[in-house]
């Protein structure tokens, strides 16, 4: 190994008592397991809806319905839908609508305007077609202004604004085996005929909220961090909300968004009250500004090139003589790993033993950082995270954990208090104490769940013979490759589901859009109809029960999140699905020979 990978061994305790730190674990899970998994949480369509299900940052787009024959729809204007929409105008297909409830493209970068939105992936790996669109950002990790401003360049640079239906909600999705087309409904009225169907929702879509009696109750001012209310608040996603001067303000919810946006609310609110049920682990992030001659050096096929060593550091293991590109947080364990084993082929069985050990000390290391910054021990003991890394989103961010040395700071625990009891009209009550504020921000994220009409919050989605997609999936997903299903001809899906799983999502999302726009482009000229076979998709379900690559007992210990059906038993896959376990680049490989050999096992009529 280079001494520069040496240099990266994980800093950590000598001395570990594992046995002690698994019990500590297990009882710190336990106790914030209640009930049924996505019952704590409630969607938009709930009594908050009406609330909350508005766009604050458009205007209202008037039009008059639309009835149409197109080729393609793409469901989705985020970073799923763009892919999906750019490699299909590449292969020359002109006659498409695009469709999203947001007023502009952005998918989860639309929403999320709140102070401090950052991507925790590093951007050159995760903002996709920088090479396509001449982008180099301005900064290792990526503010949200100008993530969604490179949204907004995808679609400048392929043309898509002018197949975009904005501020749509597609309610029905209907195949008519008379006309071989998707009918597709939606809440303007609009019918829209399309010969192929592209879903590319993304897993950040819908917002939801705690399962809390009396949320309607509240007499003060509430919002979601996705629906950020800065004529409330004044200030901008850069901070500085002077609004909040002289206001009591509760923030519920510690995950990634809330350890971003709590810093800007505690600069200005005469008093904070952060509301955790479950910490964070947050390690450093280190961002700095991108370096004009590291830009000048790169050369073409950089970003693929990056892409490909960050995915093999935080996913797979890296080859003995190779650097770490991206060198941090989500790559750490593996570059720790490689510098202690070397040239040397450990066995699977000492390979999962040595990495559960640096997840001990990596973990404790992050705890140890706590108490080196806040103050307050008591505090510090409660911020400090008990669980395995991964089983919630680890987060980075330099001012989260300063912001609890500030005197107008408080942290509430409802770990042992059944989460939040309820709200009143004045403000929360917890652990049987009231706790009045002014101002309720719902840090809460959003659907990420295996219910699939809660994700989609689409009335239908119905295949030959009115065949529902939320029956034929009840106990598995259905599908080849995890991008077409037996049942519902020329549907395509995108997203986690029964493919490759990459370190950074877009580079998955660009993958499925490439494969998709290949089937399209074949079938299109002459108006096919293409469809798995029943035969080819149980081989593929066979290939993926082989090739499983997600440790269910891992998930079943790990502490209640989004990411393990809030604790919920996990009997058929995680929030990822059921991911092909061979290796991202090996499914890529599947796919790319599949093409290759003519598209075996898809039936085209």
């Amino acid at each position: 190994m280079t001494s520069e990978a040496l240099k990266s061994r994980t800093e950590a305790p000598e001395e570990l008592d594992v046995a002690a730190l698994r019990e500590k674990y297990r009882h710190e899970a336990e106790k914030r397991r209640k009930g049924e998994s996505n019952r704590r949480y409630r969607t938009m369509s709930d009594e908050s809806r009406h609330t909350y299900a508005h766009d604050p940052y458009s205007p209202p787009i008037v039009r008059d319905p639309i009835a149409e024959d197109v080729d393609v729809v793409v469901l989705g204007g985020g970073f799923a839908g763009l892919l999906a929409a750019a490699r299909l105008k590449e292969q020359g297909v002109a006659s498409m609508r695009i469709i999203d409830m947001a007023g502009d493209f952005g998918g989860t970068w639309y929403w999320n305007r709140y102070p401090g939105a950052q991507c925790d992936v590093e951007s050159y790996c995760y903002l996709p077609l920088l090479e396509e669109t001449g982008f180099i950002p301005t900064q290792r990790y990526s503010y949200g202004p100008e993530i969604f401003e490179h949204c907004r360049r995808i679609a400048r640079t392929f043309a898509l604004y002018e197949h975009a239906l904005f501020q749509t909600v597609v309610q029905t999705m209907r195949w008519d085996e008379t006309i071989r087309r998707w009918r597709i409904a939606t809440n303007r009225g609009d019918e829209i005929r399309a010969r192929y169907l592209v879903m590319g929702p993304g897993p950040l879509a819908n917002p939801k909220f705690p399962s809390v009696p009396g949320l309607s109750d509240f007499a003060g001012h509430s919002f979601h961090t996705a629906r950020w209310d800065y004529a409330y608040t004044g200030g901008d996603p850069t901070g500085n909300l002077v609004g909040l001067e002289g206001k009591r303000v509760a923030v519920i919810g510690t995950g990634a968004t809330g350890i971003q946006a709590i810093p800007h609310v505690a600069r200005h609110a005469e008093h904070l009250y952060v509301f955790q049920r479950t910490p964070s682990a947050v390690d450093e992030r280190g961002n700095r500004p991108t370096d004009p001659e590291w830009a000048k050096t790169l050369r073409p096929g950089w970003q693929a090139e990056r892409q490909r060593n960050f995915h093999v550091g935080a996913n797979e293991r890296f080859a003995p003589d190779e650097l770490d590109l991206v060198h941090d947080g989500w790559t750490e364990i593996n570059r720790t790993l490689q510098a202690i084993v070397g040239d040397r082929e450990p066995t699977a069985a000492e390979w999962a033993a040595l990495r559960e050990e640096q997840d001990f000390r990596i973990m404790e290391r992050v705890r140890q950082r706590v108490g080196s910054i806040v103050e307050d021990a008591e505090t510090a003991e409660t911020l400090k995270a008990w669980y395995r890394f991964g089983c919630k989103r680890p987060c980075f961010n330099d001012d989260y954990l300063p912001t609890f040395n500030r005197p107008n700071v408080t942290l509430v625990d409802v770990s042992d208090a059944n989460g939040v009891d309820r709200i009143t009209p004045r403000g929360i009550v917890a652990g049987g104490r009231e706790y009045e504020v002014d101002c309720i921000i719902f840090a809460s994220g959003f659907e990420v769940t295996d219910d699939l009409k809660r994700r989609f919050a689409i009335d239908a989605i119905d295949g030959r013979d009115g065949l529902s997609l939320y029956d034929h999936w009840g106990e598995r997903m259905q599908s080849l490759h995890g991008m077409s299903s037996h049942g519902f001809p020329n549907f395509f899906f995108t997203g986690y589901g029964q493919g490759g799983v990459s370190g950074s999502i877009t580079l998955g999302y660009d993958l499925q859009a490439k494969h998709i726009a290949h089937i399209v482009k074949t079938a299109l000229p002459e108006g096919r109809v293409v469809e798995p076979t029943w035969e080819a998709q149980q081989d593929w379900l066979d290939t993926i029960s082989r090739h499983l690559s997600f440790d269910t007992a891992f998930w079943h210990e790990c502490t209640p999140s989004y990411l393990n059906g809030e604790g919920a038993a996990i009997k058929k896959y995680t929030v990822w699905g059921e991911p092909y376990g061979g290796g991202y680049y090996a499914f890529e490989e599947i796919l790319e020979t599949w093409r290759n050999e003519g598209m075996p096992g898809m039936s085209v009529s």
